[in-house]
């Protein structure tokens, strides 16, 4: 799974009620790899908006990843930004561990790469 895919993910238990903690979910024993790919300046620009950059940028930190605490003006003009958000956003994978809902402590298993996302019936 890439921290992208992460930045999107909240909890979703019935009764954690507190959306200021559903989100982000916190990574325990998290299996790192860092798989190299093509970079693509204009997808990174595009993307920028749809990311909650607090939520990635401190994950980044709890994860060993260095990424900047703000986004420059303009993005696409900074390449050490640019390559930064690259390397985080689309090079690095968790291949295993779990995420854990800072509001109701539920643990979403991560098992090669896949987040189980699926919820017990009394859990919805």
């Amino acid at each position: 799974m890439r921290l992208i895919t992460h930045n999107m993910l909240k909890c979703h238990v019935k009764n954690c009620n507190d959306p200021d903690k559903q989100f982000p979910l916190r990574f325990k024993d998290a299996q790192l790899e860092q798989i190299e790919a093509e970079r693509n300046d204009e997808f990174l620009v595009r993307m920028l908006p749809r990311i909650e950059w607090s939520a990635l940028a401190t994950t980044a930190t709890e994860l060993g990843i260095e990424l900047p605490k703000e986004v420059p003006k303009v993005p696409a003009d900074d390449d050490a930004f640019m390559q930064a958000l690259h390397t985080a956003i689309m090079e690095m994978h968790v291949k295993g561990g779990s995420m854990v809902c800072n509001g109701c402590g539920h643990e979403y298993k991560i098992t090669k790469g896949i987040p189980n996302m699926l919820l017990a019936e009394h859990e919805i």
